[in-house]
């Protein structure tokens, strides 16, 4: 069986050599890194792969700083706390992470296993997948205005978290949320000047940030704008400027070297959708007892999956981790895995690095 064309199969097998791992799990939201901490449990090597810069998917994105309160065990939390958590809970399986690529192909190997490519180039071989995607792929809004497609790379940057382009360049800064303020704040202790622009005066961060941006507006390490961008300029590929209208509707010019965007992010099933496998309304069909797909050795779980009484809560996906954990070890293994708990198994207790 194959789900990708042979054009795509002639594609892949040009780029660099694949990674082989036990499984991969696309998504790295809560669901994906506790499915992570449960396939380590049964001794199944696991590799992460998200479309976004850092963990957390939802929880990191949008929920980051909300409270939480249906976490077994947990009062309330935050969305970054209960990532950290979790983080802090897969760190002795030392899981390795793939950030800031989407999958976009898989097809079948004729050995039994998974062949995936993503949008970095990159190819893994693994003998098992488990699709935690929640409602999609999260990817950043693009800007979406004349002269942008002339651009040359590295001169563009979607949510960058690490603003390290920045130096000694003239550096416009286009959001107004936690991400936007955090990188004027970044680009600002080394570029040669940070415009920070946003459709109005308004920002939306922590307090904490929002005094540090006050602080740097007031001593000129900042500049704030308030308008939008309408044009992109440039000769040659290189960024020049962009044109921008303020709130008189006015339009003006400003010179700029990198251009940050942070116009939040929104779900896209994107190539999901062409990989074969079972769909019902947008959501993959899996068997509850073991959230298999219609596919062999494909797993899914969370949000992005469709079967009776399904609710969508991440207590849920919790569940569906474990259950498709030990439904992987039995595929693997051609039988049933033993029941152990943490609490006594001196197995389990060596994977997590437990001494008595």
């Amino acid at each position: 069986m194959s789900l990708s064309n042979a054009t795509t199969h002639a594609f892949l097998t040009q780029q660099q050599p694949a990674v082989e791992t036990d499984a991969i799990i696309i998504g790295a939201g809560p669901a994906g890194l506790f499915q992570a901490f449960q396939l380590g449990l049964q001794g199944i090597r696991a590799q992460l792969i998200d479309a976004l810069p850092h963990v957390g998917g939802q929880c990191s994105q949008l929920y980051a700083h909300k409270p939480i309160y249906d976490i077994p065990g947990i009062p309330v939390c935050t969305g970054m706390e209960l990532v950290q958590r979790l983080e802090t809970q897969i760190a002795p399986l030392q899981v390795t992470r793939h950030l800031s690529q989407q999958v976009q192909t898989l097809q079948a190997l004729e050995d039994g296993r998974w062949q995936l490519g993503t949008t970095a180039g990159a190819i893994f071989h693994t003998r098992t997948v488990f699709i935690a995607a929640g409602v999609g792929a999260f990817v950043p809004k693009t800007l979406k205005v004349p002269g942008v497609d002339g651009l040359e790379t590295g001169q563009l940057h979607y949510h960058a978290q690490q603003p390290d382009m920045a130096a000694g360049r003239q550096v416009l800064v286009y959001g107004g949320d936690e991400e936007a303020v955090a990188a004027a704040i970044a680009c600002s202790a080394d570029a040669a000047r940070t415009v920070l622009m946003h459709r109005r005066d308004s920002f939306n961060a922590e307090p904490a940030q929002l005094q540090k941006l006050q602080q740097l507006r007031g001593s000129g390490a900042v500049e704030v704008l308030i308008g939008q961008i309408t044009e992109v300029r440039h000769g040659n590929g290189r960024l020049q400027a962009v044109q921008w209208m303020d709130g008189e509707g006015d339009e003006q010019m400003l010179a700029v070297e990198q251009l940050l965007v942070y116009q939040g992010i929104s779900p896209k099933l994107g190539p999901l959708t062409d990989w074969g496998l079972a769909l019902e309304r947008k959501q993959l069909a899996v068997d509850p007892a073991t959230l298999a797909t219609s596919a062999p050795g494909i797993y899914a779980i969370g949000d992005i999956v469709s079967y009776s009484g399904k609710k969508r809560l991440i207590l849920c996906a919790f569940h569906e981790a474990a259950m498709a954990a030990f439904a992987a070890a039995e595929y693997l293994q051609g039988s049933k895995p033993l029941l152990e708990y943490t609490t006594t198994s001196a197995r389990l207790h060596a994977i997590l690095g437990v001494s008595h």
